[in-house]
């Protein structure tokens, strides 16, 4: 797409009244552009409509009108959550109508030089490392994207002084083309989305779209232990900065095995440790993956090894991802309701030496969930499941053995769920077990985010 400037007096629609969408809506509006917001939601849904239209940009809710996409259209600015097969995506792409997200409408006038970070787990965790690893050193970041302020909100703020540390979800980048992160980094792959993206094939290359426009002068981190990211090491054109958990490498950072510790090799025969992997404030090998991600960028922004090692051993996590909520009589409870496939769910059971109490269950998209089987048979003391896919997940804790195994089937709402799965779990508790919420799916069966649900589990666990 071009500048945003330059759609001065064209036609410009915006799809999704969401954060992403109302700021794009003001930022073309700005700009000069004709800018009409559609929604499907009805207008009492749309708490943001009344601002816009008293900034003069017209708002069509509750339906999208058969003539909102015509050859006098511009640009669409699609929310990312939009799937590409409703009727005005489809039109406006029979139309050659160009369709993007606010990821591409925020590069445009980016003057910050950006840090993208994608993957299937673990990127809010190593986006909030990157923001504070930079802003230790008084580089100034500005965290947004996906992670929760809008991008297009975010970036007019931002000057060439600052660095832009931007999550990138899958959605917003299949919606880019020209996107170009100065840094950009690919932290695994793992199933999931393909509710929406229909293939394994089309999320892969998504994401990989972070790196589609590098040159040279850029750098992509990826993870040297995933087979799909390394298959993507010959269409690469910017500099290569592996990380990995599992091997030395000539060149990257890594968790040296017989140290314990987290080393960075600069390609010249000098290896430099960062510090021990025990001290670092956050529990899970895979946490020692977000470490080492982050710390790449960290290097190649210009970081201190000694403030990367500062911010690791202060750092004790994000909401939601692994969230120590409260320990009761000895049971410690935590909230991992950012867990949303079966990869994540693994990693966080595998984070802990004690006996697990699981609760999971939500969004049914497909999967057998067979996975979690030898995590469960290995690792697992009891399970409570619920939502759509409770009996699916009760049917891997029989098959690996289970003998405490409970399914909420009676609760009124969302809240009244959440909580019999809280009093359920702690009935099947001694002294020293971890009660851990951790999905293995959405959260869209029954609550409004996977926030919602781990805020609803947190208040749960402080009433008991």
């Amino acid at each position: 797409m071009k500048h945003p400037r330059d759609y001065r007096g064209l036609e410009v629609i915006v799809l999704g009244l969401a954060r992403s969408g109302v700021a794009a809506a003001k930022l073309f509006h700005q700009k000069g552009a004709l800018v009409t917001v559609n929604d499907k939601k009805e207008r009492s849904a749309c708490p943001e409509a009344d601002e816009l239209e008293a900034l003069g940009i017209s708002v069509v809710c509750g339906f999208h009108p058969e003539s909102l996409m015509h050859e006098g259209v511009a640009l669409v600015v699609k929310n990312p959550g939009i799937p590409y097969s409703v009727d005005p995506i489809r039109k406006a792409e029979e139309l050659g109508i160009e369709v993007v997200t606010e990821v591409e409408v925020a590069y445009q006038f980016c003057e910050a030089p950006i840090i993208g970070i994608t993957g299937s787990n673990g990127k809010t965790t190593t986006t909030t490392l990157i923001g504070l690893m930079l802003d230790a050193a008084g580089l100034k970041p500005v965290v947004a994207g996906n992670i929760g302020r809008a991008l297009t909100e975010a970036t007019p703020e931002v000057t060439a002084e600052n660095w832009m540390v931007v999550e990138l979800s899958s959605f917003q980048l299949k919606g880019t083309t020209a996107f170009r992160p100065n840094i950009g980094l690919f932290l695994n792959v793992y199933e999931t989305h393909l509710d929406y993206h229909g293939s394994m094939d089309d999320y892969i290359a998504s994401k990989a779209k972070i790196f589609e426009n590098q040159t040279e002068a850029d750098t992509a981190i990826l993870n040297w232990d995933d087979e799909v990211c390394r298959r993507l090491v010959p269409s690469l054109k910017a500099k290569q900065f592996p990380f990995s958990l599992k091997e030395k490498l000539a060149y990257g950072v890594y968790l040296d095995a017989e140290t314990d510790c987290l080393v960075y090799a600069n390609g010249q025969n000098s290896v430099q440790p960062i510090m021990p992997a025990s001290e670092m404030g956050m529990p899970g090998s895979f946490n020692i993956g977000n470490a080492l991600a982050a710390a790449a960028a960290a290097i190649t922004a210009g970081v201190a090894l000694p403030v990367i090692a500062d911010v690791l051993r202060n750092f004790h996590g994000v909401e939601h991802r692994l969230e120590l909520v409260r320990v009761l009589d000895g049971v410690t409870f935590y909230n991992n309701s950012k867990a949303t496939n079966s990869a994540a769910t693994v990693n966080s059971i595998e984070a802990f030496d004690q006996s697990v109490v699981l609760i999971a269950g939500g969004l049914d998209r497909g999967s057998d969930y067979m996975e979690l089987l030898p995590t469960f048979r290995e690792r697992i003391k009891g399970i409570v499941t619920i939502g759509q896919t409770k009996e699916k997940i009760k049917h891997i804790a029989e098959l690996a053995g289970i003998s405490k195994v409970q399914t909420v089937d009676t609760a009124k709402d969302a809240a009244d769920a959440v909580s019999q799965a809280v009093q359920l779990a702690w009935q099947m508790c001694e002294q020293g077990d971890i009660v851990l919420l951790s999905p293995a799916c959405a959260s869209w069966d029954m609550f409004p985010s996977y926030e919602d649900r781990g805020r609803m589990f947190k208040e749960s666990v402080h009433n008991l």
